[in-house]
């Protein structure tokens, strides 16, 4: 029961993690990239929806290019982990991939001076950053760990409210359901403040970082090798 419960936390640290990057993500995509998401497609299918209406600083055919890249990423995922026997590699390739694909957007990013709201930067860094969320959320999802979707808040605070006391329920994971809501508001704050203030490169940089830090973590992790077994 110990070692479940190690296994269990390491999993979800290191999930809450990941939710973090994801504020950031979004908050130097919508930000910086001209109104639109690289981690949540669901508002992103919002703003397609607004530029298709005509709305004034909405782009279709940047809206597209992240919905593609993020699906061609979700797809590749799921092919690469049928040759993948294990949960704790599916996790660590994706993180690795995510964190690469990071640091290659700092670097287009770095590139053009910080600027990417325009041109061939724009397009360089949602390709980049949307394919990885592609990768990272089709590999959470084979993972399956409940309230803890890394991307998106939608279901985890339908849960807190519907399964709250005032509800009548009795508040179950009401920790791992709140955290996930403050790890994404945290992230969203520190990459809104971190654009504002230095530009695009130092957060992209930064989630490069922190990403690959959490998989060399999370890897070492003598908890991760219980999921090592056929998922």
């Amino acid at each position: 029961m110990a070692n479940d419960a190690e296994q269990s936390s390491m999993l979800l640290g290191t999930l809450m993690v990941l939710t973090v990057v994801s504020g950031l993500v979004d908050a130097v995509s919508y930000l910086g990239l001209g109104h639109v998401f690289t981690a949540n497609m669901t508002g992103n299918v919002v703003l397609l929806g607004f530029a298709a209406a005509g709305a004034p600083g909405f782009s279709i055919p940047a809206s597209l290019a992240s919905l593609g890249a993020f699906l061609v990423g979700a797809a590749c995922a799921g092919r690469v982990i049928l040759h993948i026997a294990s949960r704790r590699r599916w996790l660590i390739a994706a993180m690795v991939t995510e964190g690469v694909l990071s640091g290659g957007a700092a670097v287009a990013s770095a590139t053009a001076g910080g600027v990417i709201g325009s041109g061939w930067p724009r397009y360089t860094v949602i390709v980049l950053m949307a394919f990885a969320m592609g990768v990272r959320n089709s590999t959470i999802r084979r993972l399956a760990v409940p309230d803890v979707t890394t991307t998106v808040l939608t279901m985890t605070l339908t849960g807190l409210a519907a399964d709250s006391s005032l509800a009548g329920g009795s508040n179950p994971k009401i920790g791992r359901r709140t955290s996930a809501v403050a790890a994404m508001l945290i992230g969203a704050v520190g990459g809104a403040a971190l654009f504002l203030h230095q530009g695009a490169t130092w957060p992209l940089a930064l989630v490069a970082v922190i990403v690959l830090a959490a998989t060399a973590v999370f890897a070492r992790s003598a908890a991760s090798h219980r999921l090592d077994v056929p998922g």
